[in-house]
């Protein structure tokens, strides 16, 4: 249910973003060519550029909400990741590409490339620029939210063409004040930020591809909440993995082994119930029970004596 429930509000998420994306688009678009202005035109494409983006994060996770079938006993969580690694690609060519043509434009060394734009590609731009940082805020907290590394790559791209605008802010401003250089260079400089945002969500996707394991305050916490339960003597051996945006974990406690098999089965279902309860991203949790030795037994109730 509450797959179901983080599906639909990434979907809603989309849905908006996309919506707004494509009104940005076609404003920016007619604010180009009325303010006769390359720079907003090129803004305009890359905002279009991210309706395609919230395409496939819609596809991506509409596939990793799908049950758990023959075929894929674990679910689809992974092909979230694979999303946001499209994602990632897709920002990186897109920074690329300005940073590409900000290079060409200074090797050209014609600073009457940029022709003088009028008022209304300034404020596109600044539009633009408030649109589009609210967007990536808005997207980033349903993100966090809901634990979702494609939502999360979406709202990259959103800061990506943020970025952009300030970039085209900038170059427009500076045509018109006469110093048309400052375009080229502001597009190398968001080149570089999109580049490492692209690179950083990459790294985060191929880390929960390749069963990675949760963090150590995660894990420690985790420890904590076995220890607390009763009955649980100690742990024998914790081992999480990633598994897209949920996460296994496979637990090996002791107890006393001269207690029954009911009573047993209650400490480990007990140790269950609390981890997939306190960690809402746990997917699922195996406990295994090994008996506690003499020695450990000993120890145990020495120390239980000191209090």
């Amino acid at each position: 249910m509450k797959q179901q429930t983080n599906q639909q509000i990434a979907m809603r998420v989309s849905w908006i973003t996309m919506i707004i994306n494509i009104v940005l688009s076609i404003f920016k678009f007619l604010a180009g060519i009325f303010a006769k202005s390359g720079a907003m035109l090129s803004d305009a494409v890359h905002s279009a550029s991210d309706v395609f983006s919230t395409i496939i994060v819609m596809i991506g996770v509409k596939i990793s909400g799908k049950a758990s079938d023959k075929g894929h006993p674990y679910g689809h969580e992974r092909m979230e990741c694979v999303a946001a690694i499209l994602l990632a690609i897709f920002l990186a060519a897109t920074g690329i590409g300005i940073g590409y043509t900000g290079i060409t434009k200074i090797i050209s060394g014609n600073p009457n490339e940029l022709s003088i734009p009028g008022m209304l590609a300034l404020i596109a731009a600044i539009v633009s620029i408030i649109v589009k940082e609210g967007m990536y805020w808005y997207t980033r907290h349903a993100a966090k939210k809901i634990n979702s590394s494609a939502l999360m790559a979406d709202a990259w791209h959103h800061r990506s063409d943020a970025l952009s605008s300030v970039g085209s802010f900038v170059g427009i401003l500076g045509a018109r004040l006469g110093f048309p250089i400052l375009d080229p260079l502001a597009s190398i400089v968001i080149c570089c930020f999109i580049v490492k945002a692209a690179f950083s969500i990459f790294m985060d996707a191929i880390s929960k591809m390749t069963d990675q394991s949760c963090d150590e305050k995660t894990e420690e916490e985790m420890r904590v909440t076995i220890m607390e339960q009763p009955g649980v003597m100690g742990i024998d051996q914790i081992k999480t993995r990633l598994f897209g945006d949920r996460v296994y974990v496979d637990i090996e406690i002791r107890a006393d082994g001269e207690q029954t098999l009911n009573q047993a089965h209650q400490i480990a279902q007990m140790v269950h119930d609390q981890i997939e309860h306190r960690f809402p991203t746990v997917k699922h949790c195996m406990v295994h029970v090994n008996p506690a030795s003499s020695s450990q037994l000993t120890n145990n109730m020495t120390e239980d004596e000191k209090f």
